[in-house]
């Protein structure tokens, strides 16, 4: 239903492998399952201790242990995820079309704007 969504929206899509078994055959299948459908993080985020451990005073894994694998996945996952979103930004935003139907737009910032 999540891609059906996506698709008829028009809006990318970027499945993550969450809460994973450590080494687990099930971990891949689910990538290549996933794969069939749309783009999957080349970051897989495993279940650890230091995810529960973390929430019990309101930090991030980044917080309770940084040099910690959990938190080095998080950060990669960011990584990829800002990469993805900074490439369709330029392309939508800087694309010739689009600059030129922002341009002829006039736009109130949330105000209606009266033509007369």
């Amino acid at each position: 239903a999540t891609v059906d969504l996506c698709e008829r929206a028009g809006k990318p899509l970027i499945f993550v492998v969450n809460a994973a078994t450590p080494r687990a055959r099930i971990t891949s299948e689910a990538a290549i399952a996933l794969s069939q459908h749309g783009t999957v993080a080349p970051v897989t985020v495993h279940h650890r201790t230091d995810f529960a451990s973390s929430m019990i005073d309101g930090r991030t894994v980044m917080d309770f242990d940084p040099k910690g694998r959990s938190a080095k996945e998080i950060e990669q996952l960011w990584t990829y995820v800002a990469d993805r979103l900074e490439r369709n930004f330029r392309r939508t935003v800087f694309s010739p079309s689009q600059a030129a139907a922002v341009m002829s737009r006039q736009t109130g910032f949330g105000r209606r704007v009266v033509q007369g």
